[in-house]
């Protein structure tokens, strides 16, 4: 019995050539690879026929964890070449890892990641001992453009010493054990025939020393491969994949970087490799119109082949040649390092002749499967959606959501969408909830990675809905604290037709509204859930059971938020006044069917309107609450000047006292603290006069009435009585209080449309006996700041002109 352990790195030409060289001369009973060995009664799947690069993807889901990885394939990966070889020696194949949704693989999304990876201080010692930047040129210079000779001993020298002495983590220990049981079992079915394991380099050493470890265990048969747990789903397909989604400088945390310089490579060798990689990039630079002449090919060959030599390359490696290409094609200084210096992504700043340059060696190939190859039930499902509704091709669309069959088309392309499906963009249409826009634009445009998205989404469900709700659901759950991913879940939701959702979800959306922060953004939120709750039927949400949820969640949550902020500053926040503007309207639409408690939350709004260490703007917003949602007295009761308890609006307790002062009550005869307790108590009707005098200070009057109007601005102008004490209060302002309140002023009667602008104008002109419009007063004022200025100026001449004795009859 031999057993011949090859020890690989994923997607290298070297160790492909070395794992089919050994095949084909041991011809071998049993050829093991590292690889999903719930797979095995499959294998004849991979063997069809596809075109490379192609990938295992596997999917597992359970109520606590998702998971999602891929196994890719290309021609010059050695467990590719060891199955196609395998089979044409007539070898048995199997894969013996376990399988891809294992918790050992937890956190893994790449089942071929590059184990020395993750022991970084070796790598570094070994770079520094060679004298290269990563890890990638030092595998270039060892054995990619190295003679293969005794490439299986250097290889096992090099794994060995990055294996070293150090434990593997508890992943690798429980995959090695795994892949020891298949080897003892393989090598007993056997006999003296040989057995080729072919597995990742690092995990080489373990198996080495385990079969002989293990002495006769291996009479117990083949290893049991694990299932499912009974309340999860998942599943392995087979999708096609690309060059771009292999090459590192993609993000690709795996094997080598450049995978067509790499295919090139494996094709034709490392000298015809080095000449196509300067043609590849020398006509993808031409082709975005980017100078290259022949000298500069001429300068970076020259170049290339120099460093070569001084490296001690028998021909040129690739970062010769990238490192000849950028010297000769690249004369401005370079803001980032050279990308293929370090392992990773692309760095923001990397120079465009660069950019190309790597773009050129990474290829651009994609992947195509064999037509008989198994599919997920949901590529057959949307295939079939998609030419029912006749969207499976290139088409430019414009679709009116009044009309059944194009929402439901849209409802279709919304679901594709969500499942982030390549080919369909939505150009325009509704953006939120609040929005009037009922009509579509689509621009489809099929895509070759169409069929790839499909198949990773069917891990998701059977159908395009239940795929849909899944994401949503995902979504939801993952939102966390952040309220304005949550509406766009809902949003999208409602679009897409899943307006309802599971008992899960529901408890993750109430979650995230439970825990959200940030007032402005759960009010923007919950405008956009109650209109779609009160009104949309056209996308059918309608007093849907999901939104109705958010919104009691929302209300509550946005009157325990303004309750506890804190801070005098006059500034108003636009967001913390729309919140409790959209509270307002939860409370005054929904309150019936959604049992809203209307009495705790005008307690809190009485509250929050009496307390002196809340912003102004929220103070203002807080009786604005009151007033607007008061219910109107019982009939017979006396009017409300009598019954009110006293409000006070103010910073500090002068302004308890001037509340008092301006209600006619005498300052002895009540206490501030009394003022305060009755205006906490939200017992009586919020009276406005005495509300507005409190809270009329000209730092923060601005910002107070913005909040009132915001929340209570229809009250406001049917009550011709707090319309005329704002003018009596403004006209008895100085110019330099007037000059100090303008701004605020000012925003706050923008919550007035021009209409009802005109109609407060034309009652002033009222008031005091002028003749004229509204319209045309407030066309005469053109700039109030400027006419306050004016004011200002006016104050200072006449002191002046007192000062100096030089008004009345002493001119």
């Amino acid at each position: 019995m031999t057993v011949t352990f090859i020890g690989v790195r994923h997607h290298s030409p070297a160790c492909a050539r070395l794992v089919a060289a050994t095949i084909d001369a041991l011809r071998p009973a049993y050829v093991l690879i590292e690889g999903p060995a719930d797979l095995n009664e499959r294998i004849g799947e991979l063997l069809l026929g596809h075109e490379l690069p192609v990938a295992v993807f596997s999917s597992y889901r359970d109520g606590e964890r998702r998971h999602g990885s891929w196994a890719p394939f290309c021609a010059y990966s050695p467990e590719w070449v060891a199955l196609t070889h395998g089979r044409a020696v007539g070898a048995e194949l199997k894969f013996i890892d376990l399988p891809a949704w294992h918790p050992a693989f937890a956190g893994l999304s790449n089942r071929y990641a590059d184990a020395e990876l993750r022991y970084a201080d070796v790598m570094q010692r070994l770079c520094g001992s060679f004298g290269v930047d990563n890890v990638d040129v030092l595998w270039d210079h060892l054995f990619e453009i190295a003679a293969d000779d005794e490439l299986a001993e250097r290889l096992a020298v090099y794994f060995d010493l990055v294996r070293g002495e150090s434990a593997a983590g508890e992943s690798d220990t429980a995959r090695e054990a795994y892949m020891a049981q298949w080897v003892r079992a393989a090598a007993a079915e056997a006999g003296e025939r040989p057995v080729v394991v072919v597995t990742g380099g690092f995990h080489r050493p373990a198996l080495v020393s385990a079969p002989a470890a293990a002495g006769d265990s291996a009479a117990a048969g083949w290893p049991e491969v694990p299932t499912l747990p009974p309340d999860a789903v998942g599943g392995s397909f087979l999708v096609p994949y690309s060059f771009r989604r292999l090459d590192a400088f993609d993000g690709y945390q795996s094997g080598m970087p450049s995978p067509g310089y790499y295919q090139e490579l494996w094709e034709s060798g490392p000298q015809a490799a080095a000449r196509h990689l300067t043609e590849s990039v020398a006509g993808r630079l031409r082709e975005r119109k980017q100078p290259v002449s022949t000298a500069d090919l001429i300068a970076a060959r020259v170049t290339a082949e120099g460093l070569a030599a001084v490296r001690g390359h028998r021909h040129p490696a690739r970062t010769d040649v990238l490192d000849g290409l950028a010297s000769a094609l690249v004369s401005e200084a370079l803001d980032v390092p050279l990308p293929w210096a370090a392992r990773g992504t692309l760095r923001t700043g990397s120079h465009p002749v660069v950019v190309e340059m790597v773009a050129a060696l990474s290829g651009t190939r994609v992947g195509r499967l064999h037509p008989d190859t198994p599919a997920p039930p949901l590529v057959h499902h949307v295939n079939a959606e998609l030419e029912r509704l006749g969207l499976d091709g290139p088409d430019d669309l414009e679709l009116d959501l009044t009309v059944a069959a194009d929402r439901a088309r849209s409802q279709v392309l919304h679901r594709v969408r969500v499942l982030a499906v390549p080919g369909f963009r939505r150009d325009s249409g509704p953006a939120t909830g609040l929005d009037p826009v009922l009509k579509e634009r689509w621009t489809l445009r099929p895509s070759p990675e169409r069929l790839t998205t499909f198949i990773e989404a069917g891990a998701y469900g059977a159908t395009l809905a239940d795929a849909c709700a899944a994401v949503l659901a995902e979504r939801a759950t993952r939102a966390g604290r952040d309220v304005d991913l949550l509406a766009g879940v809902l949003f999208d939701a409602a679009l897409s037709g899943t307006a309802d959702v599971s008992e899960q979800t529901l408890t993750a959306i109430e979650t995230t509204v439970a825990a959200a922060a940030d007032l402005g953004a759960l009010g923007r939120m919950l405008a956009v859930v109650l209109t779609m709750w009160r009104h949309d039927r056209i996308l059918g949400t309608a007093h849907s059971a999901t939104l109705a949820v958010v919104i009691v969640a929302a209300v509550r949550r946005i009157l325990w938020l303004a309750e506890g902020v804190q801070g005098r500053s006059a500034a108003a926040d636009l967001g913390r006044i729309g919140a409790l503007a959209a509270c307002r309207d939860a409370l005054r639409y929904g309150r019936p069917q959604l049992s809203l408690d209307l009495t705790a939350a005008l307690e809190v709004a009485a509250r929050l309107a009496a307390d002196g260490d809340a912003p102004p703007d929220l103070r203002g917003a807080a009786f604005g609450l009151r007033w607007a949602l008061q219910p109107p007295p019982p009939a017979g009761d006396p009017p409300e000047s009598a019954s009110a308890p006293l409000e006070f609006e103010g910073d500090a307790p002068e302004s308890v006292g001037a509340s008092l002062e301006s209600a006619g009550a005498p300052l002895d005869s009540v206490s501030a603290a009394a003022a305060v307790r009755e205006a906490e108590s939200g017992l009586g009707r919020p009276d406005p006069m005495r509300a507005v005098r409190g809270a009329f200070h000209p730092e923060s009057a601005g910002d107070w009435l913005a909040g009132l109007f915001a929340l209570a601005r229809e009250e406001v102008l049917h009550t011709p009585a707090v319309i005329g004490l704002l003018d009596e209060l403004l006209s008895g302002m100085a110019a330099d209080d007037f000059l100090v309140a303008v701004p605020g002023l000012r925003q706050a009667f923008e919550f007035f449309p021009p209409r009802e602008r005109e109609i407060i104008a034309g009652r002033l002109l009222e008031r005091r006996g002028l003749g004229g419009t509204g319209r045309g007063l407030l066309r005469g004022v053109t700039d109030p700041e400027l006419v306050a200025a004016g004011m200002l100026l006016d104050d200072r001449v006449d002191a002046v002109l007192r000062r100096e004795g030089l008004t009345g009859g002493n001119a």
